[in-house]
């Protein structure tokens, strides 16, 4: 026997099955399709059942599995792989390929929960914003002029004292005041 020669022209190494894969390949032989398909869905299919997939996931892999045969059948190199280890390669490839498709996140899903809570927390930030400013309304002019000038403006308390020309503690007693009563109002609102 010639070292040189591949394993398809030596024919007589070559399996039952593989033969059946060439004639696919070589010829388009439909009746060596359909007898491959006999021979190897309900092996692939209970293989694909003994490794944990379900019985639907099972048998898309077979169809796809022999679909792709079929389609690929020029591919097949007999010097390569048998048709047994071929075919088996592809199930095995297209089963992993299924499992990564079920495991990840469709496009419209990524980041949803992530947008609807950036959204939930937008309403709940403007809500307390216009309570905030609604609150800030019915304060007295002169605590929420001074409450203005130490939070918006960021002025220290003498700062705000020289700025109105207010004794340092009238400044803090208008503070006070105005922390507590706007407190009360959006405890208030919190409850309306």
């Amino acid at each position: 026997m010639d070292g040189a020669q591949s394993a398809d022209e030596r024919g007589t190494a070559l399996d039952s099955q593989t033969r059946l894969l060439l004639a696919v390949r070589d010829r388009r032989d439909r009746a060596a399709f359909a007898a491959l398909f006999a021979f190897y869905a309900p092996r692939l299919k209970a293989m694909l059942l003994r490794g944990g997939a379900g019985d639907a996931i099972a048998e898309d892999v077979v169809q796809d599995t022999m679909l792709t045969v079929w389609r690929k059948a020029a591919q097949f190199d007999p010097a390569r792989a048998t048709a047994s280890a071929w075919i088996y390669r592809i199930a095995r490839n297209r089963q992993i390929d299924i499992l990564r498709r079920e495991t990840r996140p469709l496009p419209d899903d990524a980041g949803r929960e992530e947008r609807e809570k950036d959204a939930f927390d937008s309403i709940a930030l403007a809500e307390q914003v216009h309570r905030l400013r609604a609150a800030l309304r019915q304060l007295p002019a002169e605590q929420r002029a001074v409450l203005e000038s130490a939070y918006l403006d960021g002025l220290s308390h003498g700062d705000i004292a020289r700025a109105k020309g207010l004794p340092l503690g009238t400044v803090k007693s208008r503070i006070r005041l105005a922390m507590g009563r706007l407190r009360r109002l959006l405890e208030k609102s919190a409850k309306s």
